[in-house]
């Protein structure tokens, strides 16, 4: 996925993508106007506490009423610890709030990631995604822990702040306000500045998590090849990227702040000279003048606060921009079939299919050939030549483009999707397992599949001794992707969980390429076991396992160009006659 693909260029604010996060909002309204109550409460008290100090010292420290002035002390008590619990329950029910969002969004973005269809993760690097599921969905929890509550309070309080202002002494509120101007406009020029940088930083991680997740899972082909020094250096270039975007922001930063410290100081300034004058003309009182010294301290805070909170906004938003175009994605494989796969009998049936993974490259040409219930066909060929995409098709894990594919006289796209699946079995050459123990491995989190059965099924496929011998048998971890077995022995894992599913179809890339002859003569006897009794579609790699099948079909650049027994094609001195002298010779 190049740059310009990752990144996301928006407005400053986009309400009707704002409106869409806050549709997440609905179960937890009461939490929600909670928040809101205690931001305007806290609001309140924030001024209240400068009112006070005024009130105290024009009228009880002038006057020396110490009784009055203790009662004003227990007051700001009061004020100061209220406003102190208002803060902490608004910012333990914003996170709350945030978290709770969040986690409804990830289960909501895994939950579409799943239901993907292949042909989307074929072109999407998986540290892409895992930044969108990870990081993108965290930003979006500061939306409402830092962003949108906290932004409103913010502004509420800078409202009270002036109207204050105003209503205690306007002359000094306009000597305030003369430096609001130049504040702003530095506000504007920092927001969209960092602004840029966060879009690039969010752009830079996604590049980082998919180079690293991509380089560490083939660090063994890193290493085979010598290739270290060459990855670390680019490595070494992506993440420089990624740290000149935060560089870029920090700069922003250590800019924007020491400009409204200056202007913070400036507005004291001319405060401090405007209320001079008018004590020295006896104009205004002391208490007065300490007001705005309090407040003019506490009103800069909130704007430089506000930028920062706007940009936390900001990036959130971006994060959920790049969520929601993965939620929007609608590669799916259509599920509106209404027939049930109950008591399904294998009679598989393809009819001049046609199919390509782009556009019209056309992958399998003109397929047409029938299987009959509990009959085992293999289907040979060159690398290439479209074999395993007979059995992508089959399970409607792509679609095919032109012709017809039933089971049982059935269309599969009148099949529902889950029942269709669910009785078809694939044993893959590239055998994935989870970083999870073998019984786990098998059973898939099945809670119908018995510690028992699964045992039973090893026995009869020829894995239980090599099981039994690790250190913990059937609750052995084999570690992210089995890497603690041999190819063969993942196989045979592969070959139980097959088995212990019950298919009513069986579609095995049997691979016996790369694995050692014990190994291969295990997984001939699991072949044997696994496709009795039960329709069984074998892509072949070695044709001496496949000689026992009920028919071969011989595919080359997506036709079939020969089909018949093992017998029958040898008499043919065709190809598939040469590809069986080839693998003679080569034994």
């Amino acid at each position: 996925m190049s740059d310009k693909q990752q990144s996301v260029t928006g407005k400053a604010f986009d309400f009707k993508l704002f409106g869409r996060i806050f549709t997440y909002v609905n179960p937890y309204k009461k939490r929600f106007y909670f928040a809101v109550f205690t931001t305007v409460f806290i609001t309140v008290f924030s001024i209240s506490r400068f009112i006070v100090i005024r009130y105290a010292v024009d009228n009880y420290i002038a006057e020396k009423n110490s009784v009055m002035l203790g009662y004003a002390i227990l007051l700001l008590v009061f004020l100061l610890v209220t406003e102190g619990l208002l803060n902490y329950f608004n910012s333990y029910n914003t996170s709350w709030l945030g978290q709770s969002i969040v986690r409804d969004m990830r289960v909501q973005l895994y939950n579409h990631v799943i239901r993907l269809r292949s042909k989307y993760f074929d072109n999407t690097p998986i540290g892409t995604l895992v930044t969108r599921v990870i990081s993108d969905i965290e930003s979006i929890a500061d939306i409402f822990s830092q962003g949108f509550i906290v932004i409103m309070g913010d502004i509420l309080i800078l409202i009270a702040f002036v109207v204050a202002m105003f209503l205690v002494n306007w002359q000094l509120a306009l000597m305030v306000m003369i430096t609001v101007p130049l504040l702003l406009f530095a506000t504007y020029i920092f927001k969209n500045s960092v602004k840029s940088a966060f879009q690039d930083v969010r752009t830079q991680i996604a590049r980082l998590n998919a180079f690293v997740q991509e380089h560490i899972t083939g660090m063994k082909i890193v290493q085979v090849f010598n290739r270290e020094e060459d990855e670390y250096k680019s490595f070494e270039a992506i993440n420089a990227k990624h740290r000149d975007a935060n560089i870029r922001s920090v700069f922003s930063y250590s800019v924007f702040f020491p400009v409204v410290e200056i202007l913070q100081s400036l507005a004291i300034a001319l405060v401090i000279w405007k209320a001079g004058n008018q004590l020295f003309h006896l104009q205004i009182k002391e208490g007065d003048v300490i007001f705005f010294a309090m407040v003019v301290n506490s009103f800069f805070r909130p704007i430089r606060m506000l930028a920062d909170r706007v940009n936390t906004l900001q990036m959130g938003m971006v994060s959920s921009e790049r969520v929601f175009k993965v939620l929007d994605t609608n590669e799916y494989i259509a599920d509106d079939g209404k027939a049930i796969a109950d008591d399904i009998k294998g009679n598989v049936s393809f009819n001049n299919v046609w199919f390509a993974y782009i556009d019209e490259n056309w992958v399998l040409k003109n397929i047409s050939f029938k299987v009959k219930s509990g009959e085992t066909i293999a289907v040979v060929g060159a690398t290439g030549s479209g074999k395993t995409s007979i059995i992508n098709l089959l399970g409607r894990f792509y679609e095919h483009n032109k012709g017809e594919i039933t089971i049982d006289d059935t269309d599969v796209r009148s099949y529902q999707l889950s029942s269709l699946r669910k009785n078809i079995g694939v044993v893959l050459q590239d055998v994935f397992l989870f970083s999870d123990t073998i019984l786990n491995n098998i059973t898939l989190g099945y809670k119908n599949i018995s510690r028992e059965t699964v045992i039973a099924a090893a026995k009869a496929i020829g894995a239980h001794d090599f099981i039994m011998q690790l250190p913990a048998n059937y609750d052995y971890n084999v570690m992210e992707r089995g890497a603690m077995l041999s190819v063969g022995q993942r196989q045979l894992i592969a070959f139980i969980r097959a088995y212990v599913y019950n298919p009513s179809l069986l579609v095995l890339d049997e691979a016996t390429s790369s694995i050692d002859t014990e190994s291969e003569l295990l997984i001939q006897a699991a072949t044997k076991k696994i496709t009795e009794s039960r329709t069984s579609i074998v892509i072949a790699h070695r044709l001496a396992t496949i000689q026992n099948a009920t028919r071969i079909l011989v595919i080359d650049k997506g036709e079939i160009i020969e089909e018949g027994s093992h017998t029958e094609l040898l008499k043919l001195n065709g190809h598939y006659k040469k590809l069986f002298e080839l693998q003679f010779k080569q034994h």
